[in-house]
Protein backbone atom coordinates (compact mmCIF):
# COMPACT_ATOMS: atom_id res chain seq x y z
CA UNK A 1 0.00 0.00 0.00
CA UNK A 2 3.04 2.25 0.62
CA UNK A 3 4.30 1.99 -2.93
CA UNK A 4 1.09 2.70 -4.67
CA UNK A 5 0.76 6.11 -2.24
CA UNK A 6 4.20 6.82 -3.50
CA UNK A 7 3.09 6.50 -6.92
CA UNK A 8 -0.26 7.81 -7.22
CA UNK A 9 1.35 11.40 -5.12
CA UNK A 10 3.21 12.99 -7.69
CA UNK A 11 0.11 11.62 -10.63
CA UNK A 12 -2.25 13.37 -8.36
CA UNK A 13 0.30 16.92 -7.71
CA UNK A 14 0.53 16.71 -11.56
CA UNK A 15 -3.27 16.70 -12.06
CA UNK A 16 -3.59 19.25 -10.09
CA UNK A 17 -1.29 21.48 -11.08
CA UNK A 18 -2.66 21.08 -14.49
CA UNK A 19 -5.91 21.87 -13.89
CA UNK A 20 -4.85 25.26 -12.02
CA UNK A 21 -2.84 25.92 -15.47
CA UNK A 22 -6.68 25.47 -17.15
CA UNK A 23 -8.30 27.61 -14.77
CA UNK A 24 -5.73 30.25 -15.08
CA UNK A 25 -4.89 30.11 -19.20
CA UNK A 26 -7.88 28.77 -20.84
CA UNK A 27 -10.75 29.10 -18.49
CA UNK A 28 -13.64 32.00 -18.78
CA UNK A 29 -16.43 31.86 -16.50
CA UNK A 30 -19.31 34.05 -17.61
CA UNK A 31 -19.91 36.06 -14.24
CA UNK A 32 -15.65 37.32 -14.50
CA UNK A 33 -15.60 38.12 -18.23
CA UNK A 34 -14.15 41.66 -19.17
CA UNK A 35 -16.63 44.42 -18.96
CA UNK A 36 -16.44 47.17 -21.94
CA UNK A 37 -15.59 50.01 -19.83
CA UNK A 38 -12.37 47.95 -18.14
CA UNK A 39 -9.05 49.54 -19.33
CA UNK A 40 -5.74 47.64 -18.23
CA UNK A 41 -3.80 48.51 -15.41
CA UNK A 42 -0.08 49.90 -16.96
CA UNK A 43 1.21 53.82 -17.25
CA UNK A 44 0.84 52.81 -20.57
CA UNK A 45 -2.69 52.66 -20.66
CA UNK A 46 -3.42 54.93 -17.99
CA UNK A 47 -2.18 57.68 -19.97
CA UNK A 48 -4.53 56.45 -22.55
CA UNK A 49 -7.26 55.78 -20.13
CA UNK A 50 -9.72 59.14 -20.59
CA UNK A 51 -9.39 58.78 -24.65
CA UNK A 52 -9.87 55.25 -24.52
CA UNK A 53 -13.16 55.85 -22.65
CA UNK A 54 -14.55 58.78 -24.62
CA UNK A 55 -14.23 55.88 -28.13
CA UNK A 56 -15.93 53.23 -25.93
CA UNK A 57 -19.17 55.93 -24.86
CA UNK A 58 -18.82 57.05 -28.54
CA UNK A 59 -19.12 53.09 -29.99
CA UNK A 60 -21.47 52.71 -27.14
CA UNK A 61 -23.98 55.06 -28.53
CA UNK A 62 -24.27 54.11 -31.64
CA UNK A 63 -27.45 51.70 -32.61
CA UNK A 64 -26.35 47.83 -33.29
CA UNK A 65 -28.27 44.96 -34.37
CA UNK A 66 -27.16 41.87 -32.13
CA UNK A 67 -26.34 39.21 -34.29
CA UNK A 68 -25.49 35.11 -33.57
CA UNK A 69 -24.26 32.07 -35.60
CA UNK A 70 -23.91 28.38 -34.20
CA UNK A 71 -19.90 27.30 -34.46
CA UNK A 72 -18.78 24.22 -36.17
CA UNK A 73 -18.99 22.73 -32.88
CA UNK A 74 -22.30 24.19 -31.60
CA UNK A 75 -21.21 27.09 -29.46
CA UNK A 76 -23.65 29.71 -29.68
CA UNK A 77 -21.60 32.91 -31.16
CA UNK A 78 -22.60 36.48 -31.06
CA UNK A 79 -22.17 39.84 -32.38
CA UNK A 80 -22.33 43.46 -32.79
CA UNK A 81 -23.18 44.70 -36.54
CA UNK A 82 -23.26 48.18 -36.96
CA UNK A 83 -24.89 49.43 -40.49
CA UNK A 84 -23.25 52.62 -41.97
CA UNK A 85 -24.58 52.27 -45.67
CA UNK A 86 -25.83 49.32 -47.85
CA UNK A 87 -23.19 47.88 -50.20
CA UNK A 88 -20.39 49.15 -47.95
CA UNK A 89 -17.55 47.17 -47.16
CA UNK A 90 -17.52 44.80 -43.87
CA UNK A 91 -15.00 44.64 -41.66
CA UNK A 92 -15.04 41.65 -39.11
CA UNK A 93 -13.68 42.72 -35.57
CA UNK A 94 -12.24 40.28 -33.74
CA UNK A 95 -10.72 41.14 -30.06
CA UNK A 96 -8.13 40.14 -27.76
CA UNK A 97 -7.50 37.33 -24.95
CA UNK A 98 -10.07 38.21 -22.21
CA UNK A 99 -10.72 41.64 -23.87
CA UNK A 100 -13.97 42.76 -24.66
CA UNK A 101 -15.43 43.72 -28.55
CA UNK A 102 -16.32 47.26 -27.38
CA UNK A 103 -13.51 48.22 -25.55
CA UNK A 104 -10.50 46.62 -28.03
CA UNK A 105 -12.00 48.04 -31.14
CA UNK A 106 -13.69 51.35 -29.95
CA UNK A 107 -10.65 53.42 -31.67
CA UNK A 108 -11.30 50.98 -34.29
CA UNK A 109 -14.68 51.31 -34.94
CA UNK A 110 -14.42 54.96 -34.98
CA UNK A 111 -12.09 54.44 -37.67
CA UNK A 112 -13.94 52.01 -40.07
CA UNK A 113 -16.98 54.33 -39.79
CA UNK A 114 -14.41 57.15 -41.06
CA UNK A 115 -13.96 54.82 -43.83
CA UNK A 116 -16.95 53.96 -44.87
CA UNK A 117 -17.03 50.34 -43.44
CA UNK A 118 -20.33 48.49 -41.74
CA UNK A 119 -18.92 46.90 -38.76
CA UNK A 120 -19.37 43.32 -37.14
CA UNK A 121 -17.76 43.44 -33.95
CA UNK A 122 -17.27 40.19 -32.83
CA UNK A 123 -17.72 38.62 -28.91
CA UNK A 124 -15.32 35.57 -29.21
CA UNK A 125 -16.18 32.70 -27.83
CA UNK A 126 -15.74 32.14 -23.98
CA UNK A 127 -16.36 36.09 -24.22
CA UNK A 128 -18.95 38.61 -23.65
CA UNK A 129 -22.13 37.17 -24.76
CA UNK A 130 -21.15 34.50 -26.60
CA UNK A 131 -21.13 30.66 -25.72
CA UNK A 132 -18.29 28.26 -24.34
CA UNK A 133 -16.07 28.35 -21.60
CA UNK A 134 -12.46 27.96 -23.10
CA UNK A 135 -10.27 30.15 -24.63
CA UNK A 136 -7.98 28.12 -27.41
CA UNK A 137 -5.42 31.05 -28.30
CA UNK A 138 -6.75 31.13 -31.88
CA UNK A 139 -7.17 27.07 -32.41
CA UNK A 140 -11.21 26.93 -31.96
CA UNK A 141 -11.23 31.31 -32.76
CA UNK A 142 -9.96 30.35 -36.22
CA UNK A 143 -13.02 28.28 -37.51
CA UNK A 144 -15.54 30.81 -35.65
CA UNK A 145 -13.96 33.94 -37.88
CA UNK A 146 -14.76 31.32 -40.55
CA UNK A 147 -18.14 30.95 -39.15
CA UNK A 148 -18.71 34.99 -39.19
CA UNK A 149 -16.92 35.08 -42.77
CA UNK A 150 -19.43 32.64 -44.19
CA UNK A 151 -22.45 34.37 -42.61
CA UNK A 152 -21.45 38.09 -44.16
CA UNK A 153 -21.51 36.24 -47.35
CA UNK A 154 -24.39 34.64 -46.95
CA UNK A 155 -25.95 38.23 -45.75
CA UNK A 156 -24.83 40.60 -47.62
CA UNK A 157 -23.69 38.55 -51.02
CA UNK A 158 -20.48 38.04 -53.50
CA UNK A 159 -20.31 41.88 -54.07
CA UNK A 160 -19.82 43.14 -50.73
CA UNK A 161 -15.93 43.15 -49.60
CA UNK A 162 -15.17 41.90 -46.49
CA UNK A 163 -11.86 42.58 -44.27
CA UNK A 164 -11.07 40.11 -40.96
CA UNK A 165 -9.78 42.97 -38.42
CA UNK A 166 -8.13 41.49 -34.89
CA UNK A 167 -6.32 43.25 -32.15
CA UNK A 168 -4.15 40.99 -30.05
CA UNK A 169 -5.18 37.25 -29.67
CA UNK A 170 -8.08 38.03 -32.42
CA UNK A 171 -5.00 39.18 -34.83
CA UNK A 172 -3.34 36.38 -34.72
CA UNK A 173 -6.81 34.53 -34.81
CA UNK A 174 -7.57 36.36 -37.88
CA UNK A 175 -3.99 35.25 -39.35
CA UNK A 176 -4.62 31.37 -38.55
CA UNK A 177 -7.97 31.81 -40.59
CA UNK A 178 -5.55 32.65 -43.54
CA UNK A 179 -5.05 29.35 -44.08
CA UNK A 180 -8.72 28.40 -44.03
CA UNK A 181 -10.77 27.98 -47.34
CA UNK A 182 -12.30 31.97 -46.93
CA UNK A 183 -14.84 33.10 -49.77
CA UNK A 184 -13.42 35.28 -52.35
CA UNK A 185 -15.01 37.89 -50.71
CA UNK A 186 -12.45 38.35 -48.18
CA UNK A 187 -10.01 41.17 -49.52
CA UNK A 188 -7.48 41.10 -46.78
CA UNK A 189 -6.31 40.67 -42.96
CA UNK A 190 -5.61 43.45 -40.50
CA UNK A 191 -3.62 42.46 -37.78
CA UNK A 192 -2.75 44.63 -34.50
CA UNK A 193 -0.59 43.34 -32.18
CA UNK A 194 -0.32 39.50 -33.23
CA UNK A 195 1.49 36.67 -31.83
CA UNK A 196 3.34 34.16 -33.93
CA UNK A 197 1.84 30.93 -31.85
CA UNK A 198 -0.13 30.37 -28.67
CA UNK A 199 3.12 28.32 -27.22
CA UNK A 200 5.26 31.10 -28.21
CA UNK A 201 3.01 33.92 -25.91
CA UNK A 202 2.42 31.70 -22.94
CA UNK A 203 6.36 31.00 -22.87
CA UNK A 204 7.21 34.69 -23.39
CA UNK A 205 4.46 35.11 -20.51
CA UNK A 206 5.57 32.48 -17.93
CA UNK A 207 9.28 33.94 -18.33
CA UNK A 208 7.72 37.23 -17.53
CA UNK A 209 6.15 36.08 -14.67
CA UNK A 210 9.75 34.64 -13.49
CA UNK A 211 9.22 30.78 -13.88
CA UNK A 212 10.59 28.22 -16.03
CA UNK A 213 9.18 27.83 -19.35
CA UNK A 214 10.77 24.74 -20.37
CA UNK A 215 9.31 22.34 -17.54
CA UNK A 216 6.20 24.12 -17.41
CA UNK A 217 5.25 24.14 -21.00
CA UNK A 218 4.44 20.05 -20.68
CA UNK A 219 2.23 20.91 -18.38
CA UNK A 220 0.63 23.70 -20.09
CA UNK A 221 -0.19 21.25 -22.86
CA UNK A 222 -1.35 19.10 -21.50
CA UNK A 223 -4.05 21.03 -19.56
CA UNK A 224 -5.26 22.25 -22.98
CA UNK A 225 -5.79 18.79 -23.97
CA UNK A 226 -6.98 17.05 -20.88
CA UNK A 227 -9.47 20.08 -19.52
CA UNK A 228 -9.77 22.36 -22.76
CA UNK A 229 -9.85 19.66 -25.27
CA UNK A 230 -7.65 21.07 -27.88
CA UNK A 231 -3.79 21.06 -29.29
CA UNK A 232 -2.14 24.21 -28.68
CA UNK A 233 -0.43 23.30 -32.03
CA UNK A 234 -3.23 24.14 -33.41
CA UNK A 235 -2.94 28.22 -32.65
CA UNK A 236 -0.08 29.19 -35.03
CA UNK A 237 -0.01 31.93 -36.75
CA UNK A 238 3.07 32.07 -38.22
CA UNK A 239 2.52 28.57 -39.85
CA UNK A 240 -0.79 29.70 -41.34
CA UNK A 241 0.46 32.74 -42.82
CA UNK A 242 3.03 30.44 -45.09
CA UNK A 243 -0.28 29.32 -46.78
CA UNK A 244 -1.81 32.60 -46.87
CA UNK A 245 -3.45 34.12 -50.36
CA UNK A 246 -4.83 37.62 -49.10
CA UNK A 247 -3.07 40.87 -48.63
CA UNK A 248 -1.96 41.25 -45.05
CA UNK A 249 -1.63 44.29 -43.43
CA UNK A 250 0.59 43.80 -39.96
CA UNK A 251 0.43 46.45 -37.43
CA UNK A 252 2.35 46.51 -34.51
CA UNK A 253 3.77 48.49 -31.28
CA UNK A 254 7.12 48.93 -30.84
CA UNK A 255 7.07 50.05 -26.88
CA UNK A 256 4.51 46.61 -26.57
CA UNK A 257 5.32 45.16 -23.56
CA UNK A 258 2.88 42.44 -23.86
CA UNK A 259 3.51 40.46 -27.16
CA UNK A 260 6.85 41.70 -28.76
CA UNK A 261 7.41 43.68 -31.66
CA UNK A 262 9.36 41.34 -33.09
CA UNK A 263 6.70 38.60 -33.37
CA UNK A 264 4.94 40.64 -36.13
CA UNK A 265 8.73 41.14 -38.23
CA UNK A 266 8.86 37.00 -37.93
CA UNK A 267 4.97 37.12 -39.53
CA UNK A 268 6.24 39.35 -41.95
CA UNK A 269 8.86 37.63 -43.06
CA UNK A 270 6.88 34.41 -43.20
CA UNK A 271 4.08 35.56 -44.94
CA UNK A 272 3.25 34.42 -48.76
CA UNK A 273 0.76 36.80 -49.91
CA UNK A 274 1.56 40.48 -50.33
CA UNK A 275 1.80 42.13 -47.08
CA UNK A 276 2.76 45.53 -45.26
CA UNK A 277 4.13 45.83 -41.74
CA UNK A 278 3.72 49.13 -40.11
CA UNK A 279 5.35 49.56 -36.46
CA UNK A 280 4.32 52.51 -34.41
CA UNK A 281 7.49 53.89 -32.13
CA UNK A 282 6.59 54.11 -28.21
CA UNK A 283 3.26 52.76 -28.75
CA UNK A 284 2.05 49.63 -26.27
CA UNK A 285 0.16 46.53 -26.68
CA UNK A 286 -2.71 47.21 -29.03
CA UNK A 287 -2.32 51.27 -28.65
CA UNK A 288 -0.55 52.06 -31.85
CA UNK A 289 -4.04 53.53 -33.28
CA UNK A 290 -4.57 55.78 -29.86
CA UNK A 291 -0.82 56.91 -30.08
CA UNK A 292 -0.81 57.89 -33.90
CA UNK A 293 -4.43 57.79 -35.29
CA UNK A 294 -3.90 59.67 -38.53
CA UNK A 295 -0.99 57.46 -39.63
CA UNK A 296 -3.03 54.48 -38.58
CA UNK A 297 -6.22 55.50 -40.34
CA UNK A 298 -3.98 56.43 -43.24
CA UNK A 299 -2.32 52.82 -43.23
CA UNK A 300 -5.39 51.34 -43.34
CA UNK A 301 -6.86 53.08 -45.93
CA UNK A 302 -4.18 52.41 -48.18
CA UNK A 303 -4.64 49.10 -47.67
CA UNK A 304 -8.65 48.69 -48.13
CA UNK A 305 -7.91 50.86 -51.59
CA UNK A 306 -5.98 47.56 -52.90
Amino acid sequence: MPILWAAAAPAALCLILDFLIFLAAFYSPRLLRTRDDAIPSGSQYREKREYMLSLIREMEAVPFEEVRVSAFDGVSLRARYYHLRDGAPLQIQMHGYRGAAVRDFCGGHALARELGMNVLAVDQRAHGRSGGHVITFGAREKYDCLSWAQYAYLRFGPDTPIYLAGVSMGAATVLMASALELSGSVRGIIADSPYTSAEAIIRKVIAGLRLPAAPLMPFVRLAARLFGGFSLSGADALGAVGEAGIPILLIHGEDDRFVPCAMSREIAAACSSPHRLETFPGAGHGLSYIADPVRYKNAVREFTRQ
